[in-house]
C-alpha cells in the first residue's frame, strides 16, 4: 500500500514526469512510489510470495487524512484476504536542510547507484493503543539485519515514531522509506529490489517456521 502514493523522485535522464501539487510529487504511476511498489511486487512474486498491491493514491487530491483513507483500505483487504501476514506501506523520504539543501541516501552496490532503505516503526508513545508494537520492531530488526548482512550499508537506522501509522491493524506491518526525494527513480528501484530480496528471505523463513 502507498499512503502517500504520489511521492516521486528527482527527474533524471528519461525519468521525466509531470508534477502534481509540487515538484516532488506526481500522479504518473510510472514515476512515483507506486512504481517502486511494482518492483517490490515483482521480486516478491518471483521468490514465491503472494502479493496484493494497492496502487491507490490516498494523498491526492487531498493530502490530509491520507492515513485514515489507507487504513480503511487495509481493513478491507484484511477482511477479503485473511491470510495476509504483513502490510508494507511504501514511501520515499524527504531529506532537506534548513538552507534548502537536498540530501539523498545512496551507495554503490556492485557498481550500481542504490538508494538506501529505512524502516519506520510506530509505537504507543503518543497514547494510542498499540500494545504489540515491539513485535513490529522485531520484524524490522530482522529485515534490517538481513539487508546489511547481504548488502552492508543498504539499510539506514530504524526510526521509531510516536504515532502508529496504521501498523496496529496487523501483527506485521512496517513503513518502508525507499530513498528520498533527492534520489533518482533508478536508484530507488535498485534499493527496492534489494530490500524485497532481503524481506522475502525473512518472511519465507517465518512461514517455514
Amino acid at each position: 500500500v502507498h499512503t502517500h502514493g504520489s511521492e516521486a523522485y528527482t527527474p533524471d535522464g528519461t525519468d521525466i514526469y509531470e508534477p502534481s501539487d509540487n515538484n516532488t510529487r506526481t500522479l504518473d504511476e510510472n514515476y512515483n512510489v507506486v512504481r517502486v511498489g511494482d518492483e517490490m511486487e515483482r521480486v516478491f512474486t518471483e521468490l514465491g510470495l503472494t502479493v496484493v498491491h494497492d496502487r491507490t493514491l490516498y494523498d491526492y487530491p487531498k493530502y490530509n487524512g491520507a492515513y485514515d483513507r489507507s487504513a480503511e483500505a487495509v481493513q478491507r483487504y484484511l477482511e477479503q484476504y485473511p491470510s495476509i501476514k504483513i502490510v508494507l506501506d511504501v514511501h520515499r523520504d524527504a531529506l532537506v536542510d534548513s538552507d534548502g539543501t537536498v540530501y539523498k541516501p545512496v551507495l554503490q552496490i556492485d557498481g550500481v547507484k542504490t538508494a538506501q532503505v529505512m524502516l519506520l516503526v510506530g509505537t504507543d508513545d503518543a497514547g494510542a493503543t498499540f500494545p504489540d508494537w515491539t513485535e513490529h520492531l522485531a520484524l524490522a530488526m530482522e529485515i534490517q539485519q538481513e539487508m546489511n548482512s547481504l548488502w552492508p550499508g543498504l539499510a539506514r537506522p530504524i526510526t521509531l515514531r510516536t504515532a502508529r501509522f496504521n501498523q496496529q491493524l496487523t501483527k506485521g506491518s512496517l513503513l518502508v522509506e525507499v530513498g528520498s526525494h533527492g534520489n533518482t527513480l533508478e536508484e530507488a528501484l535498485a534499493g527496492a529490489r534489494l530490500f524485497a530480496r532481503s524481506a522475502a528471505k525473512v518472511l519465507l523463513a517465518r512461514v517455514g517456521a
